[in-house]
């Protein structure tokens, strides 16, 4: 699908609307969207993808794009879940932080597989923070329950300068030693 001139079309079409509207999104977003709509769209109606396309509309896809944008960013707290942020010097955070250079060297600098290493543990971190802020989830953690301030204070006293990773000095000194680093093509 991808490599038709009606798919580049509406990607570019929509591009230019989201453009026109003050938007900017990702063109491999706008992709992505693209192809799962009229995909939905002929198995719905039980066309082909070819034949889909008649009831594609650029305009219309930019502005529902446009509108999910400004609901997302105004954050309409009865809409959105939101976890609790947890704070700023959080030990868990550090860590995760200072495994970073590690796992980029033992990845052979493979960044995807890092990124996602960061992405799981900082949720798994993220979900065990917002269970204790959670009333609902009291009691159903099992015998060994999840106790987020034991959790922090655990790492502080297996790592006391574990907050030196929120230096930014320091984090990339560490990175530059595995040989690897992020630079700007």
């Amino acid at each position: 699908m991808r490599n038709t001139k009606a798919f580049k079309s509406a990607v570019t079409d929509t591009l230019a609307e989201l453009a026109r509207l003050g938007i900017t999104v990702r063109p491999g977003t706008v992709a992505d969207v693209i192809e799962h709509n009229v995909t939905a769209v002929a198995t719905q109606l039980g066309i082909k993808i070819p034949s889909a396309w008649r009831y594609f509309d650029a305009k219309a896809l930019a502005e529902t794009l446009a509108k999910q944008r400004q609901e997302f960013e105004q954050g309409d707290e009865g809409k959105i879940g939101q976890a609790p942020m947890p704070p700023v010097d959080n030990p868990e955070l550090a860590l995760i932080l200072a495994g970073v250079p590690d796992s980029l060297e033992e990845s052979g600098g493979d960044l995807y597989q890092v990124i996602t290493n960061v992405a799981v543990n900082a949720w798994m971190a993220g979900h065990i923070h917002g269970e204790d802020g959670c009333n609902g989830c009291k009691d159903s953690r099992g015998p060994s329950g999840h106790d987020w301030a034991h959790r922090m204070n655990a790492i502080t006293s297996m790592q006391p300068d574990i907050s030196k990773w929120f230096d930014r000095d320091i984090w990339t000194a560490a990175l530059n030693d595995t040989g690897y680093s992020v630079t700007r093509r």
